[in-house]
C-alpha cells in the first residue's frame, strides 16, 4: 500500500538461498506498491547478537552488580543504547511492518535474530511492565514471520501443531509488545522439493503479498495457538 513503511529483518547467510529468493521478492513486491522497504540483513551487517554491558553508554546505574535489563531501560531512558540499537530502534519505530525472514533452527528463529530481538526490544521503548500485550508500546504495527523449515508439513504434524513453536516468538514477543500478527508465512522443506515446487512457494509468497494489508491479524490467545 503506498505509503506503508515497510522493515524486513533478514537473518540468513546466503543471498542466493531459498530465505533470499523470499527476502527479494517481498522487497520488489511491496516496493512496487509504493511502500518504502527498508531491510536488516543482520549477517552482512555483522549484528552483535550478544546482550552485554557494550550496549550501553556512559556510566552504570550498578557497575558492582549487572543487570541487563535495568541499565538497558535506563539507558533508553537517558538516551544512552549503543548506537547499533538505536539505528534498530528507530527503523522499527518508523515501520508500519515488521517482516522476519529466516531458517527454523532448532524450532526457533537463528540466534543472530534472537539477539535482534534481546538487544532492541528493551523495556521502555517497545514495553513496560505496566504496558504489556494490547497495551504494549508497540501498537499501531504489524508483523508477520516468514520462515522455511527443514522438514516437511506432514513431519511437523505427527510431532504437534507447529504453532506451538510460534506461541514465544509471536505472542511471547509480538504481541507482548502490542504489535498485531498476521498469518505466519511457512515454506517447508524446500531444499528438499522439486524445482517447480519451488517455484509455487515463490508464486505463493508473491500472490499473498499483493494482497497483505487487506488482512486481518490473528487472534492472539493461547486458543489460537493450542486448540
Amino acid at each position: 500500500m503506498a505509503g506503508k513503511k515497510v522493515l524486513i529483518v533478514y537473518a540468513h547467510q546466503e543471498p542466493k538461498s531459498f530465505n533470499g529468493s523470499l527476502l527479494k521478492i517481498a522487497v520488489e513486491e511491496l516496493t512496487k506498491q509504493g511502500c518504502s522497504v527498508t531491510v536488516s540483513d543482520l549477517y552482512a551487517m555483522q549484528f552483535e547478537p550478544r546482550a552485554t554491558r557494550n550496549d550501553i553508554v556512559g556510566p552504570l546505574r550498578n557497575s558492582e552488580a549487572f543487570n541487563y535489563g535495568v541499565e538497558t531501560w535506563e539507558a533508553y531512558k537517558r538516551g544512552g543504547l549503543s548506537k547499533d540499537v538505536v539505528e534498530e530502534q528507530k527503523k522499527v519505530q518508523e515501520a508500519d511492518l515488521l517482516i522476519f525472514q529466516f531458517p527454523l533452527f532448532w524450532f526457533n528463529m537463528p540466534a543472530i535474530l534472537k539477539g535482534w530481538m534481546d538487544r532492541v526490544l528493551v523495556q521502555g521503548f517497545a514495553y513496560d511492565l505496566s504496558k504489556a500485550y494490547d497495551g504494549g508500546l508497540l501498537q499501531d504495527k504489524l508483523s508477520l514471520f516468514s520462515f522455511t523449515t527443514g522438514g516437511s508439513k506432514e513431519k511437523y504434524a505427527t510431532r504437534g501443531d507447529i504453532r506451538y513453536l510460534l506461541w514465544p516468538m509471536q505472542h511471547g514477543i509480538m504481541h507482548f509488545c502490542g504489535v498485531k500478527v498476521l498469518e505466519p508465512h511457512i515454506c517447508y522443506a524446500p531444499e528438499n522439493v522439486s524445482e517447480e515446487k519451488r517455484k509455487e512457494m515463490l508464486t505463493a509468497w508473491t500472490q499473498r503479498l499483493k494482497t497483505l494489508w487487506k488482512e486481518e491479524p490473528i487472534d492472539c490467545s493461547p486458543e489460537w495457538y493450542f486448540k
